[in-house]
């Protein structure tokens, strides 16, 4: 027999999460071309004095239309997977991101275009957010689920860093070339992924539910670099095709199964939600939007673009050892340490900043000492707010999303998931410049109160689910275990896949959850 190995599973999956680095690349270079010159003169508003400025409300409507298209992709696609497979759907959401870059690159000084365009790459992007986790999870090794699932979250935010570093690089041209190259760019990411995704195979759980069982065995057997007649390619398609056969006997499965009480499928894709909701209410999406507008009032002598820059690499260094975390330190305890060191450093950055910042617009040689040293406060604080976030609250929830459903359910739990993280990605968008311009620094405050209320929804509803399968996830819900005590739960029976036992504790099973809900 050969000797198995996970090389070829792990590639594939590294190539997939680019889609991660589509959207943080997308999200990053536009903060950048916020506060340059030419940028400004074409879509921002002329004053009596002939000057260009592009207001908060500008600002909302370029930032935000991304999101909402975003929060319309990640639905979208739970349709196009099961249409047209996993790899035919990542094919048409990157020919939209495409198409969405081009339409964007190509404008004059038409608002209404460069907000169409991104709402355009937006509709891509919300549907690769939520097609990675699904691929992947249908493709990766069961003991490097988490790891590979924290890979897109590093992905996105390998994107802002470099989308940060390009407009660092760009931003001193004159002329449009200074904006124009850098969202020019993604052009080339999105053919990247969609040349590669011709070399990539299709998910062989959805070749084995259309019925093409040999693909699903040539499938199996590339991905483990094993022979087609390896015991390993039989065991794992047996598991696939049991798994498949059972999620069909009841019928296809619909949206409203998510919200069912049956195996408290309501509590996890409420919790899903909850977690992606109160992700985008941390506060770090306010730096990486609005970083350069919001650290020029802070009056301090760095480059605005050198601060971005600065603070997408300390994402980047922070993502990197949430790949060991993950699996060592358990989900609970990554988001309840986060959430007290985010709320610690928006508190102290809120305060400092509103107490001691100079009125914005005051130029720099009328800055006191003390403006200047509440400025560098805020902007330590700024950064360690980011760090703690890429380590504990950027990559868990979506590693969450992606292990705690059924494979019935899955794909539109996971749609659901992705789609509140868009909803609330627009919301932020939208109408943090709005409230900042009114409140400044305290709108830091608000972030502070979300990660409070945060820390207390996951010590009381979210449950360890570390080293477990989806099957005992199934049977840690019906078991109703305290979240406060899901870390030493083990699970009370042996899980297996393709065995006729197996087939019967399902069958006990449904009928005492008919049962319950009678």
């Amino acid at each position: 027999m050969a000797v198995p190995t996970n090389r070829k599973a792990v590639l594939l999956a590294a190539f997939i999460a680019f889609g991660g680095f589509l959207f943080g690349y997308d999200i990053g270079v536009i903060s950048g071309c916020l506060i340059m010159p030419d940028f400004v003169a074409r879509f921002g508003q002329q004053q009596s004095d002939g000057s260009f400025v592009l207001t908060s409300s500008r600002q909302s409507i370029i930032t935000s239309l991304l999101s909402a298209g975003t929060f319309v992709g990640a639905l979208a696609q739970a349709f196009t997977s099961d249409r047209y497979g996993r790899r035919g759907s990542i094919l048409i959401w990157s020919g939209i991101f495409t198409i969405g870059t081009i339409i964007q690159t190509a404008t004059i000084n038409s608002i209404a275009q460069i907000t169409v365009g991104r709402f355009v790459a937006g509709l891509g992007v919300g549907a690769l957010s939520a097609i990675v986790p699904l691929y992947n999870g249908e493709t990766a090794p069961k003991a490097m689920r988490g790891m590979l699932l924290v890979l897109y979250q590093l992905q996105i935010i390998i994107g802002i860093f470099l989308s940060y570093i390009i407009d660092l690089g760009t931003h001193t041209i004159n002329g449009s070339a200074s904006w124009r190259i850098p969202v020019g760019l993604q052009i080339c990411w999105g053919f990247a992924l969609l040349s590669g995704i011709f070399f990539l195979p299709e998910s062989p759980r959805h070749l084995l539910g259309t019925g093409r069982e040999a693909e699903a065995i040539r499938v199996v057997a590339e991905l483990n670099s094993v022979p087609e007649d390896d015991p390993l390619v039989r065991d794992t398609v047996e598991d696939l095709q049991y798994g498949i056969r059972i999620e069909n006997e009841g019928g296809k499965a619909t949206w409203a199964e998510c919200f069912s009480s049956r195996n408290l499928l309501w509590k996890r894709t409420i919790n899903g939600m909850m977690l992606q909701f109160i992700q985008q209410l941390n506060g770090q999406n306010f730096y990486y939007y609005y970083g350069d507008t919001f650290f020029q009032s802070a009056g301090t002598q760095l480059n605005p673009y050198v601060i971005q820059t600065i603070l997408g690499a300390v994402s980047v260094a922070g993502t990197i050892p949430a790949l060991y975390l993950i699996d060592t330190w358990g989900r609970r305890k990554s988001l309840l340490t986060g959430a007290l060191l985010e709320a610690t450093c928006a508190i102290i950055a809120g305060l400092v900043g509103h107490f001691t910042l100079a009125p914005s617009g005051t130029p720099v040689s009328q800055l006191t000492p003390r403006n200047k040293a509440g400025g560098d406060a805020l902007i330590t604080f700024a950064v360690l707010h980011v760090f703690s976030y890429s380590i504990f609250w950027g990559p868990t929830p979506w590693v969450y999303l992606g292990e705690s459903f059924p494979l019935r359910v899955r794909p539109k739990g996971i749609a659901l998931g992705s789609a509140t993280n868009w909803l609330w990605n627009f919301l932020l968008s939208f109408f943090s410049p709005r409230i900042a311009n009114d409140i400044g620094p305290l709108i830091l405050l608000i972030f502070c109160g979300m990660l409070v209320f945060g820390f207390v929804y996951v010590y009381l509803f979210i449950p360890e689910t570390k080293g477990l399968s989806l099957e005992e996830v199934d049977e840690m819900y019906r078991s109703r275990i305290p979240a406060w005590k899901s870390a030493g739960w083990r699970p009370s029976e042996k899980h297996i896949h393709d065995k006729v036992e197996a087939a019967e504790v399902h069958e006990v099973r449904e009928k005492a959850d008919d049962g319950e809900s009678a």
